[in-house]
């Protein structure tokens, strides 16, 4: 087997679970989170020559999808729901509480499919992801100022939606 197929496939074997789990917070529909994870997967094999020994492969593919996801919302305006589960990450602890940690699932799926697009992929960039103001405007290609008032739009949405969560927001003057 030609050794770059097989770093790209090793790449996409170790990858893909976290990948699908990003994909699936920006889409909210598992399906979708495939379909982007498939795309952005297809572009970063495209450029896999290049890619494989700048250890940037994850970053690019990330990158890739959150412009395809980006495209896609300004392409369509179609009602969205969250219909699947969200992914575990394999090899965590379960929690302790199962029925707790239940209903703050499902309490957090119901609020977030009330977000628009937009203002759930500058959620996960912002406190899934771990990405900065400037990084998620560079990544979404728009202005930091977007970043900002959609981050802003979305936490004050949540609040108004599910005030349950209150333990889970991130003040907007802690926010990264």
């Amino acid at each position: 087997m030609d050794p770059l197929l097989s770093e790209f496939d090793s790449f996409v074997r170790t990858r893909t679970p976290a990948l699908l789990r990003s994909a699936y917070l920006l889409t909210g529909d598992q399906h979708l989170a495939e379909d982007l994870v498939q795309s952005a997967l297809a572009r970063t094999h495209r450029s896999w020559s290049r890619l494989h020994d700048s250890g940037n492969a994850e970053a690019y593919t990330r990158k890739i999808m959150y412009h395809l996801q980006v495209s896609w919302w300004r392409r369509r305006k179609v009602a969205e729901s969250m219909p699947g589960d969200l992914p575990e990450p394999r090899g965590g602890d379960s929690a302790p509480d199962h029925a707790q940690q239940t209903t703050l699932r499902l309490t957090l799926r119901a609020a977030l499919a009330r977000l628009s697009a937009k203002q759930r992929a500058v959620l996960v960039l912002r406190f899934f992801e771990d990405r900065t103001e400037s990084e998620a405007a560079d990544l979404l290609g728009v202005t930091v100022g977007t970043v900002k008032s959609q981050t802003s739009k979305a936490l004050a949405k949540l609040r108004s939606v599910a005030p349950e969560l209150a333990e889970l927001y991130v003040t907007e003057g802690t926010a990264r």
